[in-house]
C-alpha cells in the first residue's frame, strides 16, 4: 500500500472517530429499556388509557420506552403477562378471579392457577358500562329484536363475550348460535363492521362518549339497548354477575352522543372496573417511576383529553383483589394513599 493511499485511510478514521463521539454526545451512550404492553383494540376505554400511559412513559422518561400492541383478548394477554411473554396489559378483578380459580375460559389451562401468581396491579380504572348499540332504522328497539341478528359481543375467548351473551340470555333467553348469530372479529374490525353496517348489534364497553361510536353517531341517528332494573335485581344469572368483582348496575345517559341519539331515556347496563397489570418480577425502579410519571402528568392532560376525567387516584384500588406491585405500592405509599 502507498504512502497516499495509507494517509487517505487515516484521514477517514478520524472522521469515523470524530462522528461517532459526537453521536455519543449528543444521544448518550446506552438506549432505553424496552416494554412491551398488550391491550384491547383502539376505540375501548383499555387502549385510551393504556396507550396514554405508554405515551407518558416514552414522552417524560428517558430510560424507558413502552411498544404497545392492541391485538387479541385480554384473557391471552394476562397468560402473557403471567408467563414473562409481554410486560403488561390490561386486567379486570373478574378476570383475575377466574384465572385464580381456574374457570370458564382458564378451566382446562395447566398451573393457570399457579401462573396468576406472578401478575401484579398497577392501577384499576373504570372501563366504562356496556353499549348495546343499533343503527334506528334497523327496527331493533330492545335486546328481544336481536332474535336472527347478527351480533358482535366481544372477541372469541375475552371476558366481555361472555359478559355479553349473560346480559342478553339474561334480558332475552336467547342464546348465541342458536337464537342470534355472536359474529367472531376482534375489537377494531368489529368497530369497522359496525361503521359498515355489517353486523346489526354492537357491544363495547367503554367510557362514554367513545370515540369509536361518536364517530358513527356524527351523521347516523343511534339508540342504545339496555336492560330492565327489575330484569337485573331478579334475574338470577344478572344478578351472580352483577355481585362479582367489578361489576355494576350503571345508566348510559340519553345523551350521552348529542342529538343522534334517539333514546328519550336513560339505559340500565352494567358497568365495568378494569387495570393495568404486570408481572411481579419487573424491577421495583421501573414500576415506580413509571406509575408517579403517570399519575403526576394526568390531570394535565385530561384537559385535552376529556375522556381521562374519569381516571382519578380515588378509583385506582376499587374492586382491587390482586396484590399491587412493589414500585406501583412504593409510590402509593410515598403520597400516603395506601
Amino acid at each position: 500500500m502507498n504512502g497516499h493511499n495509507k494517509r487517505f485511510i487515516r484521514r477517514g478514521m478520524k472522521v469515523l472517530f470524530a462522528f461517532c463521539a459526537l453521536f455519543l454526545t449528543v444521544f448518550g451512550t446506552s438506549a432505553a429499556e424496552t416494554f412491551r404492553m398488550s391491550t384491547l383494540g383502539p376505540g375501548t376505554s383499555p387502549y385510551m388509557v393504556m396507550t396514554h400511559f405508554a405515551n407518558t412513559v416514552n414522552q417524560e422518561i428517558d430510560d424507558y420506552s413502552i411498544v404497545v400492541n392492541a391485538t387479541g383478548a385480554a384473557t391471552k394477554h394476562a397468560l402473557d403477562v403471567a408467563k414473562g411473554k409481554t410486560d403488561f396489559s390490561m386486567t379486570s378483578p373478574m378476570l383475575f378471579h377466574l384465572m385464580k380459580n381456574k374457570m370458564a375460559m382458564f378451566k382446562k389451562i395447566k398451573n393457570v392457577d399457579t401462573l396468576s401468581d406472578n401478575l401484579r396491579a398497577v392501577f384499576n380504572f373504570p372501563m366504562g358500562v356496556y353499549h348495546i348499540a343499533v343503527y334506528d332504522d334497523s327496527g331493533i328497539k330492545s335486546l328481544k329484536d336481536i332474535k336472527g341478528k347478527r351480533v358482535f359481543v366481544g372477541p372469541p375467548g375475552g371476558v366481555a363475550r361472555r359478559t355479553s351473551q349473560t346480559i342478553i340470555e339474561a334480558a332475552t333467553g336467547y342464546k348465541a348460535g342458536e337464537d342470534y348469530t355472536a359474529v367472531k372479529l376482534g375489537w377494531d374490525s368489529a368497530a369497522q363492521a359496525f361503521q359498515d353496517k355489517n353486523i346489526d348489534v354492537y357491544f363495547n364497553p367503554t367510557n362514554a362518549p367513545s370515540p369509536v361510536i361518536s364517530q358513527v353517531a356524527l351523521t347516523n341517528k343511534l339508540r342504545f339497548l339496555g336492560i330492565s332494573k327489575d330484569v337485573a335485581e331478579t334475574d338470577p344469572k344478572l344478578k351472580k354477575l352483577l355481585s362479582q368483582p367489578s361489576y355494576r348496575l350503571a345508566e348510559l345517559a340519553s345523551d350521552a352522543y348529542g342529538p343522534n341519539q334517539v333514546n328519550s331515556e336513560p339505559v340500565y347496563t352494567v358497568g365495568v372496573t378494569v387495570g393495568i397489570m404486570t408481572n411481579k418480577d419487573l424491577s421495583e425502579e421501573a414500576i415506580y417511576t413509571m406509575t408517579k410519571t403517570f399519575w403526576q402528568n394526568v390531570e394535565k392532560d385530561a384537559e385535552n383529553a376529556p375522556w381521562l376525567r374519569n381516571i382519578s387516584l380515588d378509583a385506582a384500588f376499587t374492586d382491587l383483589n390482586m396484590p399491587l406491585h412493589v414500585g406501583a405500592l412504593k409510590y402509593y405509599q410515598e403520597i400516603g394513599i395506601r
